[in-house]
């Protein structure tokens, strides 16, 4: 990916072998001695004597014990200190805006939400998400200092490049809004902006470590759906960084097909599995929600009726089981399409609407994949839920920065702006 990229300016860790070594300890939960840290780099001992010492001093990782091997003498193992260095991720959402703050070893360690500010006045939107940003950081008892960078998950259309979110169809107001270089110049961090589909799946890499599959699919169920691409350990961003919009992938809508907007049974499956018609249809098959309906399409009532399904599906009511069912063998077949496409062999499921349902729909969409008279690839297809959370869009917001800022490969991903 050409340098023009990426986003605002990260600041470096200082070079290429310090991210090297760093990379290896945050990727070795038991440590490393230094004469282990050369093995696994390549690096020379007296390079990765140098190394580690700029990285203790700047207390980011620390001496931890030694280990005896043989007749030479003890070696001292080095430990990645989590606290030394944070991000924040930020998670733009129709319903609410959620704020992540990560440790280097990925662990939150505190969260908070605000609602979605209105778009008609953008001044307001960049002063309510620095503020929330500032007091994240500052109730955590954190140094402003030790913030390595904010990475914002949006809806797309995005433009990457000006760091401007266009205009997401589930955000009307939202256009043309400059929130990168606008939140960098309110709080005084680098920013960078990603689409959020894309961030979940960097996310998902990222925390996975060495465990992290080289090619997988993010299917990501907000209020939109759609797919994060990882091709050979590479997040596939497109042209514009917005790969990913998946929802206009035709499939058989089975049960979801009908009542009670005649949607025909082959049809897209981002309309087909969308919260609020998902929620119509549970009103229409007589399920109480507690009152909440999904009204004319407001964000919070979508999300107050969806706890409520959620609640419903915990308390073992069939027809809401059904339901979720149902939209995870929808899902399910609309990703056997990116499966086929890719010959990939990994489907991660997660996003801001799916663990309500995972309970019922993970099942179904697994099914729907690896029992598919369509699916192409011959060798075995893992079918699991992220364990991020609902959270997961933030969580890997956060995760742009600290791979950016700690992967051996960032130097080649950061702009100058």
């Amino acid at each position: 990916m050409a340098e023009h990229r990426r986003g605002a300016n990260l600041p470096s860790i200082g070079g290429f072998n310090r991210t090297v070594v760093l990379d290896a300890v945050r990727r070795s939960p038991d440590g490393l001695s230094r004469v282990e840290l050369a093995g696994r780099t390549g690096l020379s001992a007296q390079t990765v004597s140098n190394v580690t010492r700029f990285l203790i001093e700047a207390g980011m990782i620390v001496e931890s014990g030694t280990i005896v091997s043989g007749r030479g003498k003890p070696r001292t193992i080095l430990r990645l200190e989590p606290g030394s260095r944070f991000a924040v991720g930020v998670h733009v959402d129709p319903a609410v805006v959620t704020y992540v703050l990560l440790d280097l070893a990925g662990t939150v360690v505190a969260s908070t939400t605000t609602s979605t500010p209105t778009a008609d006045d953008p001044d307001q939107v960049i002063r309510t998400m620095a503020s929330a940003i500032h007091d994240l950081v500052a109730t955590a008892e954190v140094d402003s200092d030790a913030v390595l960078g904010v990475g914002i998950a949006s809806p797309g259309p995005i433009d990457v490049d000006a760091g401007i979110v266009v205009d997401p169809p589930f955000l009307p107001r939202w256009r043309d809004v400059p929130l990168r270089d606008a939140i960098a110049e309110a709080t005084g961090h680098p920013v960078l902006l990603e689409k959020d589909v894309t961030a979940a799946a960097v996310g998902e890499m990222f925390l996975a470590g060495e465990s992290s599959a080289r090619n997988f699919a993010f299917v990501y169920f907000g209020t939109g759906f759609g797919v994060g691409l990882v091709v050979d350990h590479e997040p596939v961003r497109g042209t514009g960084g917005n790969a990913g919009d998946a929802g206009h992938i035709m499939v058989e809508q089975g049960a979801l097909a009908g009542t009670p907007d005649g949607v025909s049974d082959r049809g897209e499956v981002g309309a087909a599995v969308a919260p609020e018609r998902i929620v119509r249809l549970a009103v229409s098959r007589g399920l109480d929600l507690g009152g909440a309906d999904g009204g004319q399409g407001d964000a919070a009532d979508v999300d107050r009726a969806w706890d409520a399904l959620g609640a419903a599906i915990d308390a073992g009511d069939a027809t809401a089981h059904e339901l979720a069912a149902d939209a995870g063998t929808v899902m399910g077949r609309a990703a056997v399409v990116i499966v086929n496409l890719l010959d990939i062999d990994r489907v991660v499921f997660g996003g801001p609407f799916w663990s309500r349902i995972a309970a019922a729909a993970l099942p179904a969409a697994r099914t729907a994949i690896t029992g598919s008279p369509i699916l192409v690839p011959k060798h075995p297809v893992t079918v699991v839920e992220s364990d991020r959370g609902a959270d997961v869009a933030a969580v890997g917001a956060a995760c742009l920065v600290l791979d950016a800022a700690l992967s051996p490969r960032a130097s080649a991903l950061l702009i100058r702006r």
